[in-house]
């Protein structure tokens, strides 16, 4: 294997995003295939045993176990560790390996964390459940208030963890800012971008440590393999990240990653249009319902933040009903053309009533302190014509008395 021409990073750095989605980290054998190469391999064999005992001493380059490297997912590591900026990416199996392994990495015993309330549902459970167990302790608050993270600082903490926009609450973080202070406490911050992705907001521009993935929704954007992925300094990556994930395994399998990797290739064209089309079908909404959020439109209370850090909307927005978990239901079950589905970043259309899926497991009184209603719908928006997905809903808002 060998990287195609113009494969050297102080090249393919001056890439524009769009140019590295597609020709970034692109290796070649000497079949010199133009779409990458799949290595569904497990293990490598070596020419001696000084070949071997040299690659597992760090001391020659090469390829030892599939755990550990495999060429398939490293070209998948290059291409987003170029698109996000960052000097390396290590991939795992899912989003939520991702989020674990960043935060386990480099938390130990006695350590704090500030965390975002408003997240995904196993994300806030990581903070209140799982970090608690091995004695670290974690606070949560509105992390759209800037001086709540500040006020929330101890002499021990360690990690600000945040999502922006966030699960499914669209509450923004003000980048700039939250990394600015971290680094005046030495704090590192790590950001789950997976609602943005590179494509439309990199976060390390406004000074954050490590961005982590789940590119299981929009990089793969097609709803078929699981994946997740850590961007950060070449030193944090390998000094801080790789020897927990070396040694407790929770890494991607080629197939998965290839995949990925694939997707890439239409990220930026698939993101901005599904945003378009989000923005379109949110105005439709917004009419009709009492509280609708999105990034993009005027009525989201951080719209002019939004609008600064992020390219685009997003594919997501939530709104809120006055008729509870019956009307939320109702809306669901009318739907014609849009799927009921937990997913999101898919092509196509996908709807759920969150405080039943994704964030059921955090229980009622961490979803009130998120702001996860019980009249709370999400909708992740496709590629499909958004007209066709305005007359569904308008079918299905009729059907439930909207």
């Amino acid at each position: 294997m060998k990287r195609t021409a113009g494969q050297d990073r102080s090249i393919t750095q001056k890439w524009r995003p769009a140019t590295q989605a597609v020709r970034g980290g692109t290796w070649r054998s000497e079949m010199g295939e133009t779409s990458e190469a799949l290595f569904l391999t497990s293990g490598f064999t070596y020419d001696d045993a000084a070949t071997v005992a040299a690659r597992f001493a760090g001391e020659a380059e090469g390829m030892t176990y599939s755990r550990l490297q495999n060429p398939t997912v490293q070209m998948l590591e290059e291409r987003i560790a170029l698109m996000e900026g960052a000097e390396a990416c290590r991939t795992q199996a899912t989003g939520m390996a991702a989020m674990t392994t960043a935060l386990l990495c480099q938390l130990s015993a006695g350590d704090h964390i500030v965390a975002a309330k408003a997240a995904f549902g196993s994300c806030r459970w990581l903070v209140d459940n799982l970090l608690p167990r091995f004695g670290i302790t974690g606070t949560t608050i509105d992390a759209s208030d800037n001086a709540a993270w500040e006020a929330a600082i101890r002499p021990n903490t360690k990690v600000f963890f945040f999502e922006s926009p966030a699960n499914p609450t669209m509450d923004i973080v003000d980048l700039e800012f939250v990394c600015a202070l971290a680094k005046r406490h030495g704090i590192t911050t790590v950001v789950d971008n997976a609602f943005a992705t590179a494509a439309l907001q990199r976060p390390m521009d406004f000074g954050a440590d490590v961005v982590a993935y789940s590119a299981t929704k929009m990089m793969d954007g097609q709803g078929r393999v699981m994946a997740g992925a850590v961007c950060g300094s070449a030193e944090w990556i390998n000094n801080v990240l790789l020897p927990f994930q070396r040694n407790t395994g929770p890494n991607i399998a080629a197939f998965n990653a290839w995949v990925v990797h694939k997707g890439l290739e239409t990220l930026d064209l698939r993101i901005h249009r599904q945003s378009e089309n989000a923005l379109k079908v949110a105005s439709f909404v917004e009419a009709r319902v009492p509280r609708l959020l999105y990034p993009f439109l005027p009525s989201h209370p951080q719209y002019e933040l939004a609008r600064k850090q992020m390219k685009a909307g997003g594919t997501i927005f939530s709104f809120h009903l006055d008729g509870g978990l019956k009307q939320a239901h109702a809306v669901l079950d009318a739907l014609q053309l849009i799927d009921i589905s937990n997913n999101i970043g898919d092509s196509r259309s996908l709807m759920c009533h969150p405080a039943s899926t994704t964030h059921y497991g955090v229980g009622p009184e961490t979803r009130a302190d998120m702001g996860v209603g019980e009249g709370m719908l999400r909708l992740n928006v496709g590629l499909e014509d958004p007209d066709d997905l305005i007359e569904d809903l308008d079918q299905a808002l009729r059907a439930a008395g909207l």
